[in-house]
C-alpha cells in the first residue's frame, strides 16, 4: 500500500535546537553527538574543529579564543535559520574561549535530519555561518614571535 501522507518524522522537529554554548571549558564529541540523537534522523552529520599547529604558513605556538558577550546569542540565531531552511531533527553547537593547546577542540557542531544529503549541507551551513557571522575572535601567536587577531 503507497503511503500518500508525509511521515511527520520528514519534517522539523518541534524544539529542534538541542544545545548553545559557549565555553571556557573543554568541549565533548560526546555531548554533542548524544544532543542531536534522534530516532525520526537517518543522517546524523558533527563538524569537529581543532586547533592546528600551523596557519598561513607559519608554527602556531599560542592560542587562544575570546568573545563578544552577544555570541551565543547570535549561534542561537543562526542555528534558528538552519532550523528554517532544512528538515532539521536535532541541532547542536559549541565553541570553545580561552587559551587552548594544538589538538583541542574549539567548536563542534552537529545536525541529524531524516536523510544523509540534508543533514551534511545542514550542517555545512551552521560551521560556515558561525565562523563568518559569531564574534569570537582567533588570537594566534607564531613561533617567530609574531600574532594575529582572526575572526568575524
Amino acid at each position: 500500500m503507497a503511503h500518500t501522507n508525509e511521515h511527520p518524522g520528514e519534517r522539523t522537529a518541534q524544539d529542534p535546537i538541542k544545545l548553545i554554548g559557549v565555553r571556557e571549558t573543554a568541549l565533548s564529541v560526546d555531548e554533542v553527538f548524544r544532543a542531536v540523537g534522534d530516532d525520526a534522523a537517518g543522517g546524523l552529520v558533527l563538524f569537529v574543529g581543532t586547533v592546528r599547529n600551523h596557519d598561513g604558513g607559519a608554527d602556531v605556538d599560542a592560542l587562544g579564543y575570546s568573545c563578544h558577550p552577544s555570541a551565543e546569542a547570535e549561534m542561537r540565531r543562526i542555528a534558528e535559520k538552519v532550523v528554517a531552511g532544512y528538515p532539521v531533527r536535532a541541532l547542536a553547537a559549541v565553541h570553545r574561549v580561552g587559551d587552548l593547546c594544538v589538538g583541542d577542540l574549539a567548536v563542534v557542531v552537529g545536525v541529524s535530519c531524516p536523510h544523509r544529503a540534508e543533514a551534511f549541507e545542514a550542517c555545512r551551513k551552521l560551521i560556515d555561518d558561525l565562523k563568518h557571522e559569531v564574534p569570537i575572535w582567533k588570537h594566534q601567536t607564531f613561533s617567530d614571535g609574531t600574532d594575529e587577531w582572526v575572526g568575524a
